[in-house]
């Protein structure tokens, strides 16, 4: 059986978010159908971001331990340095994981664009 490539399996994302995306938005603005479309938008946003941002520190990370077990095979007397430098490397790298998932929970749950958006469409 033939592998999934990148394009179609971001297709097949793109694709349930829309459906998702229309779910949430009956079209109906009495029962908060727009406000249900930004939910839904801030929760497809929320986990892409979340998604790219912990990949992208994955394959730093990689790099980060890549370096130091190079470093430590050239100059073995080095390693306890190289090893205290790679965790607080480590430790830099990670935090922008979590500075993309506080981004994602306030898009989730402190939506700024929410209370406005109700006034707009009267739902407050």
């Amino acid at each position: 059986m033939k592998k999934f490539s990148w394009v179609s399996l971001l297709t097949l994302v793109m694709v349930l978010g829309g459906a998702a995306i229309a779910a949430a938005a009956d079209g109906d603005v009495a029962k908060g159908g727009h406000v249900g479309f930004v939910m839904a938008a801030s929760l497809l946003a929320a986990g892409l971001g979340v998604g790219v941002a912990a990949s992208g520190c994955g394959v730093g990370m990689g790099h980060c331990a890549r370096g130091c077990l190079e470093g430590t095979a050239r100059n073995p007397e080095l390693a306890g340095k190289l090893t205290v430098t790679m965790f607080i490397g480590l430790a830099l790298i990670e935090s922008l994981t979590i500075y993309a998932l506080v981004v994602a929970l306030i898009a989730l749950y402190a939506n700024p664009l929410l209370p406005k958006l109700m006034a707009i469409f009267g739902l407050s």
